[in-house]
């Protein structure tokens, strides 16, 4: 069965332990926590106080995708705030390989993301040394934005290089999710959906949540 991660990022942060726990109930396996720094993209969120006081709340997979500049200096702050997954991108690093081993030696699984136009092939040596491939599907910084349908394809060379590797790595998602798009997400091998406003914004979480897992 998918997982599916909410992103806080378009929670009501005057409430974000009700929400949080909202999603819960809901039926949401992890919370995906997107972490910006005004640099790497043009947001500015949240650190790893916020972290340590979310996992006060839940004991849902906590995954938090990093971006942001040097990443490697934050490491240790977020695992030890309560981190279960850290997610650096691509881009954001010289030697991946290094920051990925010092996420798994501070006690994490690592992940490692690419934006829509970098091409999958400065990942595909990457991929059996992590636990989590995360494909963006919107240029990150904001929530709301519509899903670019021209990574399907990378999405499922993504998919087909994980199966090769006969590891467990999970395939995520993330940027302009719905009950539209997660269908052909899915078919191409996407085993994670990250969803913010599609959730956060409805009437219903419970109701948001189950199509995004049962949508064709």
């Amino acid at each position: 069965m998918v997982i599916i991660a909410p992103s806080i990022l378009s929670a009501d942060f005057t409430r974000l332990g009700e929400e949080i726990q909202a999603v819960e109930r809901a039926g949401a396996q992890w919370i995906h926590i997107d972490v910006m720094d005004g640099h790497f993209v043009p947001n500015i969120t949240i650190g790893p106080v916020v972290v340590e006081n979310i996992r006060k709340k839940t004991k849902l997979f906590l995954d938090c995708h990093l971006m942001i500049e040097h990443p490697e200096k934050y490491i240790e702050a977020f695992a030890h705030a309560g981190a279960d997954l850290i997610t650096i991108h691509r881009e954001s690093v010289r030697d991946p390989k290094s920051v990925i081993n010092h996420i798994k030696k501070a006690g994490c699984k690592a992940g490692i993301a690419i934006n829509p136009e970098i091409s999958f092939e400065t990942i595909r040596s990457i991929i059996p040394l992590v636990d989590l491939v995360l494909i963006m599907s919107v240029h990150p910084g904001f929530s709301g934005q519509k899903f670019i349908p021209e990574v399907v394809p990378k999405i499922k060379e993504a998919s087909e290089v994980i199966q090769k590797t006969h590891k467990q790595i999970y395939l995520q998602v993330d940027g302009g999710i719905t009950a539209e798009n997660a269908g052909i997400v899915k078919k191409n091998g996407a085993d994670v959906l990250v969803a913010a406003s599609f959730i956060f914004k409805s009437t219903s979480y419970e109701t948001a949540i189950h199509q995004l897992k049962t949508s064709l």
